[in-house]
């Protein structure tokens, strides 16, 4: 079954912590489509991408910023596929990013990973897709197999 994820960032500041979620996809054979788009700089564009994402055959958003954090807000607000917010250290440790992230009102939910946890967020992208998807299941299993014997390894 082939899997179409994607990645979305406020600013080309934001594509080193954001191409870890591209690279762990990448990994479990998903695919991953990579845009700037800004809730604040490019309104028209994002809302237009969130409203025609599914269309597009995608079916998870990751979307990540940093300071005034809306972008994943605007995606999830448009678009009925889930979001996943990451909130980018770009000021205050990341805290704004966080808390601008994670605080959507009743009715408008984003997944919320820590700052700067895209890893996070495309695994989590990867457990959404798993519930419909056998194979994908199994190889997220072995991923947290390999990953427990790595830990217990020290």
């Amino acid at each position: 079954m082939s899997h179409k994820v994607a990645i979305v960032m406020g600013s080309g500041s934001d594509r080193p912590v954001m191409e870890k979620a591209a690279d762990t996809l990448e990994t479990f054979g998903i695919t991953s489509e990579v845009r700037v788009l800004s809730a604040h700089k490019t309104p028209d564009q994002a809302l237009e991408f969130a409203a025609s994402a599914s269309d597009q055959g995608f079916e998870v958003i990751i979307a990540g910023a940093g300071k005034a954090a809306h972008l994943a807000g605007v995606m999830a607000a448009k678009s009925l596929l889930p979001v996943i917010g990451v909130p980018i250290n770009a000021s205050l440790d990341g805290m704004d990013s966080l808390l601008a992230t994670v605080q959507m009102p009743t009715g408008i939910p984003v997944a919320t990973v820590a700052i700067d946890g895209a890893t996070n967020a495309a695994l989590l992208a990867v457990a959404i897709l798993a519930v419909g998807d056998d194979d994908l299941r199994s190889r997220l299993a072995q991923y947290r197999h390999d990953l427990a014997e790595k830990t217990l390894a020290g």
